[in-house]
C-alpha cells in the first residue's frame, strides 16, 4: 500500500527541516512524499533542495493559499492513501506511517484513519494542548466533533468521488471536507489511539481576533453547506469542546 504524504510550505525556513527529518525517519518503505511550495522568498527552496533525494515530487509556484496548494498535491499523488503534514509540524515517531498502513491493511472496509496530536510551543516543544480523539459516530459530527485534521489519512479515491478542499471557506476548508466526507457521505473511518503529530501552535485561524471571527463565520457556512442541523449551536459546541484539550 503506497502512502502519499503532502507538505505545503511558504517561507517556512524556521521549522521545515524538523518536518523533513520526521518524514525521513519513517520506517515504512512505500512512501511517496510531495512538497508544494508557494514561491517562497526565504531559504525554504534551499532546504528543499538539500532534502531532494527524499522528495518524490516538488513544485514551487504561486498559489491561492494553503488549500489550493494541498489540492495541487492531491492531484499529483499516486498513492492509495493520502495524508498531509504541515511544514511547521512533525510526525510524532518513526512508526507513524507503518501504523497507518497496518490499520488500512487489517481493516479493508475503512476509508480513513485518524489519531491523536499534541499542540506544542513553536520553539520549546512544550505541550500546550492534547487532542485525544475517539471512535466517532454521526451524532458526534452533528454535535461539532471533528478528527484532528493533521492526523487524517484518506483513501485517494475519496477525493475523486467527493471533491477536494473548497477554496472559498479559507481556513475552514478542512472542516468543510470532513463534514462532506464524514456527515454527508458517511465514510467509514477508524480512530487509531496513537499520538501521530506534534503540531506547533500559531495556525492561520488563531493569529488574531479577526481571524477567529472569520473562522467562526466560515464554520457556520460549512455546516449550512453540508446541511447539518442547528449550525449556530454546533459551532458553539465545536469551539467549547476545545476546553477539554487544555
Amino acid at each position: 500500500m503506497k502512502i502519499s504524504l503532502i507538505t505545503v510550505v511558504y517561507n517556512g525556513e524556521t521549522f521545515l527541516q524538523d518536518c523533513f527529518d520526521s518524514v525521513k525517519a519513517q520506517t515504512y518503505p512505500d512512501l511517496e512524499y510531495l512538497v508544494i511550495d508557494g514561491a517562497s522568498t526565504d531559504s525554504t527552496i534551499n532546504i528543499i533542495q538539500e532534502n531532494s533525494k527524499h522528495i518524490n515530487y516538488f513544485v514551487s509556484e504561486k498559489d491561492k493559499g494553503l488549500y489550493d496548494a494541498i489540492n495541487k498535491g492531491i492531484e499529483q499523488a499516486t498513492g492509495d492513501v493520502v495524508g498531509i503534514l504541515n511544514a511547521d509540524d512533525k510526525l510524532a515517531s518513526s512508526e507513524i506511517l507503518s501504523a497507518v498502513a497496518k490499520a488500512f491493511i487489517e481493516n479493508p472496509g475503512i476509508d480513513g484513519i485518524y489519531g491523536d496530536l499534541n499542540y506544542v510551543h513553536p520553539h520549546t516543544n512544550q505541550i500546550i494542548r492534547k487532542w485525544r480523539s475517539k471512535q466517532a459516530s454521526q451524532q458526534h459530527i452533528k454535535e461539532g466533533w471533528m478528527p484532528a485534521h493533521p492526523t487524517l489519512y484518506l483513501k485517494k479515491e475519496l477525493f475523486k468521488n467527493y471533491g477536494n478542499y473548497a477554496l472559498d471557506l479559507r481556513t475552514t476548508a478542512d472542516y468543510d471536507l470532513i463534514l462532506r466526507y464524514f456527515y454527508q457521505h458517511k465514510i467509514k473511518a477508524l480512530h487509531l489511539p496513537l499520538l501521530m503529530v506534534s503540531m506547533r501552535t500559531g495556525g492561520l485561524s488563531n493569529r488574531s481576533i479577526q481571524n477567529r471571527i472569520a473562522a467562526f463565520i466560515d464554520d457556520y457556512k460549512a455546516l449550512k453547506r453540508n446541511k447539518v442541523p442547528n449550525p449556530l449551536l454546533v459551532v458553539l459546541k465545536k469551539k467549547f469542546s476545545k476546553l477539554s484539550q487544555l
